[in-house]
């Protein structure tokens, strides 16, 4: 279980540092990387409401409404009132928020290059299998 846990810590390390890397070389240095999180998670949900990026991002719909409207106000997000419910809006990325999310899934896919790079044919397919296993919703 330690080795597990070793290999985790490094993993979750190398993608942050790639994930800065990728800010640094777009420019984004004014967006953390939880909400570059977040705006992956809603370009990921197709333009959700407050509940349901709360649910997602596993926080309070106060943490989350305090987010999107610091996304809000920097221009990544905007604000779209539901045509079904005038209470409820979704959110959905601007053209900035857009740009920002590539930047974010170039480092997936840098980490995807490092991994297959490393591991053969096989081993890589063995790898996405566990990964979907161990993230699979119920």
């Amino acid at each position: 279980m330690e080795k597990l846990v070793e290999a985790i810590a490094k993993l979750s390390r190398e993608i942050g540092h790639m994930e800065e890397a990728a800010k640094d070389q777009f420019d984004f240095k004014e967006l953390t990387l939880t909400q570059m999180n977040y705006l992956e998670t809603i370009s990921q949900l197709g333009n959700p409401n407050l509940t349901e990026l709360a649910a997602e991002m596993h926080m309070t719909k106060p943490t989350t409404k305090v987010a999107v409207d610091k996304l809000i106000e920097k221009g990544f997000i905007f604000r779209v009132k539901s045509d079904e419910d005038r209470r409820s809006a979704h959110f959905h990325l601007t053209v900035k928020g857009k740009l920002i999310n590539h930047t974010h899934d170039f480092a997936h896919k840098q980490m995807a290059e490092l991994i297959k790079l490393k591991l053969d044919q096989t081993e890589v397919g063995l790898l996405e299998m566990l990964l979907e296993k161990v993230f699979r919703k119920q």
